[in-house]
């Protein structure tokens, strides 16, 4: 009987444990499809939800043409106070997730400003964030840097690019994490 009480009490704890682990979230935007892929990946590998952060209006090929100084994303991405209104909120609470993946295309070596909209929309002080991104030709790096100097509270993580990924990569960058 002393057995039977013993296991129950340590499946209870296990069982505990894995609820105060909190929830992950895998969190991005994604203007053309690419970085949605990856985000799709990471949410699987990890068993996180996903959840698109979708501008309020959403941006048209005139918008992302980086070759006009006058398109939207040049605007937004010359005013570093843009904050370019978001459609939805995190799903539930923000506090309930300990871990969050957060994904972006890199504009002009930066996230886009609404990566910014979205930090600042919901309060991910204290939680440890991951970025990942996908681009044409610029390292992550600029940009992580950038969000960590913007936003000091959130424990940040090594940034990865993550460009024409397998299963296996995502899988394999997860486990050095």
């Amino acid at each position: 009987m002393k057995k039977i009480s013993l296991l129950f009490a340590a499946t209870i704890l296990s069982c505990m444990a894995t609820f105060a682990q909190g929830k992950t979230l895998v969190a991005y935007f994604s203007a053309t499809g690419t970085t949605e892929q990856v985000a799709k990946q990471i949410a699987v590998a990890v068993s996180g939800d996903l959840h698109e952060i979708t501008p309020t209006v959403p941006y048209t090929s005139d918008d992302l043409d980086w070759h006009d100084d006058n398109s939207r994303s040049s605007r937004e991405m010359a005013d570093a106070s843009s904050r370019p209104p978001i459609e939805n909120n995190l799903p539930g609470n923000a506090g309930e997730y300990d871990t969050i993946y957060l994904g972006y295309p890199i504009w002009w070596n930066q996230a886009p400003r609404v990566i910014n909209s979205f930090l600042e929309t919901n309060n991910l002080n204290g939680k440890t964030v991951i970025p990942f991104a996908t681009s044409g030709g610029s390292p992550i790096d600029n940009s992580v840097e950038e969000l960590k100097k913007t936003y000091p509270n959130i424990k940040w993580s090594k940034g990865k690019l993550l460009n024409h990924v397998t299963n296996n990569d995502i899988k394999n960058w997860i486990k050095t994490l």
